[in-house]
This record gives C-alpha cells, sequence and structure tokens, in this order.
C-alpha cells in the first residue's frame, strides 16, 4: 500500500507489498523491499536499500547508501523471518548498516527514537539501541549489544557483542568496550576502562544536585570502596530507595552479563 502524497522518484524501486504512510518521501535510485513498512514523513535521500521483514517509524531521515534490514553477517543464520524496528525521528547518516535480527537473539534488530547514526555506523543483528543516543562515525556494535538512553559512543570505537551500555555514559572515541558500562560513566581506551562520571551531560539534562551527589556516592562505592559488586548490591538498594538516580546502577547490575568494566 503506497499513500497518495508519498513521493517516489522514478529510478527507485519500490516492490509490490511495501507499505508506505503519509509524505514518505523516496529519493532517487533506491530499493524498498516487499515486506518493508515506511512511516510517515520518512525521507530517504537517496541509493538507500531497505530490505527484509523492515519497519521504520515516522520522520526519520535516511541518507545516502545507508543499508537497513539485509541479511545478518552471523554465520548461523539461515534466512529465517527476522526483522528490523526503527522508531521515529532518527537521523540516520550516510552508508549506515543496520542488520536484520537471528532466531537466537530475541529475532529483531531495535533502533529507538530520535538518535543520530553517524556516517558509517554499523549496528549489527539483534541489537537495541534506545533512545537520544549518538553514535559518531564508524562506531560498531557487534551482535546482541544493548545501549541505553541518552549514550553517546565516540567515533571509531568497538563495542563487543553481548555488551551492554548504560543510560548517559559517554564512551571516548577510538576506544573497544569488552565489558558493560554502568549507567552515567564516561569511558575510555582499548579496552575501555572508567575515568569517572559524565557530569556535564547530566546537568545539561537536569539532574539536580541532590541527584548527582547521589550519583557520585554510588560511584565511589561501586570503584572506590574496594568491594565486591556482591558486596554493594545491598547498599546500593538501600540508596536507591532514597535517591531514585541511583536505581540506574541497580537495575543495570541486575541484568550485566559481562562484568562491568575496572
Amino acid at each position: 500500500m503506497i499513500d497518495q502524497s508519498a513521493f517516489i522518484h522514478p529510478s527507485s524501486i519500490v516492490e509490490d507489498g511495501a507499505i508506505l504512510h503519509a509524505g514518505v518521501h523516496i529519493g532517487p535510485f533506491c530499493f524498498i523491499g516487499p515486506q518493508v513498512e515506511i512511516g510517515a514523513g520518512t525521507v530517504l535521500k537517496s541509493h538507500v536499500v531497505i530490505n527484509g521483514i523492515t519497519r521504520i517509524g515516522e520522520e526519520n531521515q535516511v541518507y545516502q547508501f545507508a543499508t537497513i534490514g539485509e541479511v545478518n553477517q552471523d554465520l548461523k543464520y539461515a534466512g529465517e523471518p527476522t526483522r528490523v524496528e526503527i522508531g521515529n525521528r532518527n537521523r540516520i547518516r550516510e552508508s549506515v548498516t543496520i542488520h536484520r535480527g537471528t532466531v537466537q537473539g530475541g529475532e529483531v534488530t531495535r533502533v529507538g527514537n530520535d538518535n543520530l547514526l553517524m556516517v558509517n555506523t554499523h549496528i549489527a543483528h539483534d541489537c537495541r539501541v534506545a533512545n537520544h543516543c549518538i553514535l559518531a562515525n564508524n562506531a560498531t556494535l557487534g551482535g546482541h549489544v544493548s545501549i541505553d538512553d541518552y549514550a553517546i559512543i565516540g567515533g571509531m570505537t568497538a563495542v563487543h557483542q553481548f555488551c551492554s551500555i548504560g543510560a548517559h555514559v559517554m564512551v571516548g572515541g577510538c576506544s573497544g568496550v569488552a565489558q558493560d558500562v554502568p549507567p552515567y560513566l564516561i569511558a575510555q581506551g582499548n579496552h575501555a576502562t572508567p575515568f569517572g562520571l559524565n557530569i556535564e551531560g547530566l546537568k545539561r539534562r537536569g539532574f539536580d544536585k541532590e541527584a548527582l551527589q547521589a550519583i557520585r556516592s554510588a560511584y565511589k562505592l561501586i570503584y572506590r570502596s574496594g568491594k565486591t559488586l556482591d558486596e554493594i548490591k545491598p547498599e546500593l538498594e538501600v540508596m536507591a530507595a532514597q535517591h531514585p538516580a541511583v536505581g540506574a546502577f541497580t537495575e543495570f547490575l541486575a541484568r550485566s552479563q559481562r562484568g562491568i568494566i575496572r
């Protein structure tokens, strides 16, 4: 189904079965597969390939040579009907690649809302990128990576498969992330290590002095107390009951699979 208000350049191919909602703009030399749905107001600049079972939301900007929903690079993949789901108001810049999920990884690669994926970003199968994230040029996510809200991943940074990066984290450029990065941290290096808290970013996002002090106390407990994670988790839960911002630490540690950076 193609809405009457959608624009398709004559040089582009939109296969039967694709769904284009109101105001979609398909620029020159694009390919849209038969199981693709594109939400209202989304713009494909030119030379964009969208394939597979892919749903893209509203008011996204997709720049030239991006590829979304193509067969992933997992050697176990055998053509199963896995998916890509992208939310609203994302900016997907030149040569970005977002691959479909796998059966083993939950069947879907998901990108949320209001993200900026800069040139050459790669989002592998079964990744989850939340909302308001920035992935700078050549950032690379291995399979099954999870990125929480407002995280920033520096250019030329690689994130190992199955790693999680918490909310409001800033990972410096040219880093190699091999373990989970808890919320609010600045991380840098190969392998990435913690360099304190992203205080400036938290201030910009409205965290007040009381919340910042609680986050600092939690950080010191995790990284400077000399205690094990099992020892500090009950203390963090007590802190979180008084200061909701600390709850991000307790929730993150509960689901961490690869251990946190040290």
